[in-house]
């Protein structure tokens, strides 16, 4: 078991809070279909990502608001497979409002409905891919909770599933848990520490801020 101090935790959303990987994968697997792109090559560079920075990287000749409100429309409509992960919730119950925040690469109205849907509460501080000019791998977005949560980036600890929100959380100064929900732990070296499971992720909050366990 490790021991971690911080004052805040700066969670990801899917895949880290919320199991959205059959959902997603399905969603870019179809529109790669429709448009003869390599799917291999596409899965390969699209967790964490932002679905703006994907389509410009591997179709950049398509038109990207219309890609990109079609893909959007077709995540809120449909949200079969998407589930909490186990002790989702009660990590978050375990925190104060202005103790976390959550940082995706999502819209605001995919994350909203993917909250809605699984039944997590919806934090004070909620940062979408449509408050920051640069989505991750940029650390624009944790930044941005940070400030909001009038932390320091020093005292922030980010959780992530993927390597892009890894990059991400480091850039901007934090420590990093890595949870190998969506990749193996191999893919996610460059974080502080990895787990297999949240589950292996305890909360405390104290009257110095929060202890986090890490089972190892």
């Amino acid at each position: 078991m490790q021991t971690l101090n911080c004052q805040a935790v700066l969670f990801d959303l899917d895949g880290t809070l919320v199991d959205s990987a059959i959902r997603v994968q399905r969603l870019w697997i179809d529109w790669s279909k429709r448009h003869g792109i390599d799917t291999e090559s596409l899965l390969e560079i699209m967790h964490g990502r932002p679905a703006a920075e994907t389509i410009r990287l591997v179709a950049p000749y398509l038109s990207l608001q219309d890609e990109f409100a079609a893909l959007e429309a077709e995540e809120i409509s449909d949200m079969d497979g998407v589930n909490p992960y186990p002790n989702a919730g009660e990590l978050l119950g375990r925190l104060s409002p202005r103790q976390w925040a959550i940082v995706t690469s999502g819209t605001h109205r995919v994350a909203e409905a993917r909250m809605r849907h699984v039944g997590l509460p919806k934090p004070e501080v909620f940062i979408t891919v449509d408050d920051v000019k640069a989505g991750k791998p940029a650390p624009d977005g944790y930044l941005l909770a940070a400030s909001r949560l009038h932390r320091k980036p020093s005292e922030c600890i980010v959780i992530e599933d993927a390597p892009a929100g890894i990059q991400a959380g480091k850039s901007a100064g934090m420590r990093v848990i890595a949870v190998a929900s969506t990749l193996a732990s191999e893919f996610l070296n460059q974080a502080d520490l990895a787990v297999r499971h949240l589950s292996e992720i305890k909360l405390l909050s104290t009257a110095q801020g929060i202890l986090i366990q890490v089972e190892q």
